[in-house]
């Protein structure tokens, strides 16, 4: 029984003893990048779980719903380019997307949300401008948003199908009980002056803390060990090359061997400069954004696995899509 509720904090502890026992200078670097990292996190975080929070307290949450309503097409498109202009790392819009699918917002929109998320954000723009040129992160943010509106409009096709009914895991975001985008409650904007309403606030932003942390620091854990067990110079030979080959591998290397946004950026501007295609680079950037650990495990974490296997196909396919199209405009 310990282990099926807190198998997640279970892992953490197992792997961090064993790090101590056989490589204690790795357990204490793993250590420091899963503080790193949280602490990184951290502003983004604490929004959304205090956005989350106030939403359930003050039954604001079926107005945010509201707000997805609308034509199918509409909404996909607007969470694709919300997806991509969004400050929140894919870590710390978990809390939203969590309430968004707990008020029956539709699977597609959600979907195009965060699907476009975890590639691009103004930051990370202004970043790959000054890394890879600012051509590049033009084509990226594009190849973003068209991730969100192509794996949007894929969901609500397939909308219909029994794999992608009530698509949240049991017991996350409020389950089946959760207020349907159709409710009408009166929204108490100033629900700290109600004790019961506060209370609401403090248990909805505790649960979602707890729950956030156990599965980030696995993720940061897991994701230090692969910075440290994977050598550069070894995806450096997967990723050589031009034409098609190069990008199909890019898009398929970039989900074990994507370090981070950040630190992903100089690795492929390496690359391309020792000749690897731009359409390749553009590839490994946006499937390992979407697939690395801390983004993988925050969907795995959130939704039931048919689910979670339609994002990886639709981040893969997508990815090399834009890797595609990236390659062909560049040798124009």
């Amino acid at each position: 029984m310990i282990w099926k509720d807190q198998r997640v904090w279970l892992a953490s502890i197992v792997i961090f003893a064993l790090l101590l026992i056989f490589d204690r200078t790795q357990a204490f670097a793993s250590l420091e990048k899963v503080v790193v990292s949280l602490t990184h996190t951290g502003p983004y975080l604490l929004l959304s779980i205090g956005i989350a929070a106030w939403a359930g307290a003050s039954d604001a949450d079926g107005l945010i719903a509201k707000a997805f309503t609308g034509t199918p097409a509409l909404m996909i498109l607007l969470g694709a380019v919300a997806g991509g202009f969004s400050p929140f790392c894919s870590c710390g819009v978990i809390p939203l997307i969590a309430a968004l699918l707990a008020m029956r917002v539709p699977l597609s929109a959600v979907m195009a949300f965060w699907l476009a998320s975890p590639v691009m954000d103004p930051s990370m723009f202004l970043l790959t401008s000054g890394v890879l040129g600012f051509e590049f992160a033009i084509a990226k943010t594009i190849a973003a948003v068209s991730l969100g509106i192509f794996g949007g409009f894929t969901v609500h096709i397939l909308s219909g199908t029994a794999a992608l009914k009530d698509p949240l895991k049991d017991g996350v975001g409020g389950g089946c009980g959760a207020s349907a985008v159709q409710e009408d409650k009166p929204v108490v904007w100033a629900f700290w002056k109600d004790a019961v309403r506060r209370e609401k606030f403090k248990n909805e932003a505790l649960k979602t803390t707890l729950f956030l942390a156990k599965w980030l620091i696995l993720a940061f854990l897991l994701e230090s060990l692969m910075l440290a067990w994977i050598p550069a110079d070894m995806v450096t030979k997967a990723l050589g090359g031009t034409g098609v080959g190069p990008i199909a591998v890019a898009t398929f290397v970039g989900v074990p061997a994507y370090l981070n946004g950040y630190a992903a950026l100089p690795l492929v501007g390496g690359l391309i400069e020792q000749g690897m295609a731009p359409g390749a680079g553009l590839a490994f950037l946006v499937a390992g954004g979407v697939t690395s650990l801390p983004a993988a495990i925050a969907v795995w974490a959130l939704v039931k696995p048919k689910v979670f296997g339609l994002y990886l196909v639709l981040s893969l396919s997508g990815a090399f899509m834009a890797g595609l199209i990236f390659q062909a405009w560049s040798v124009i």
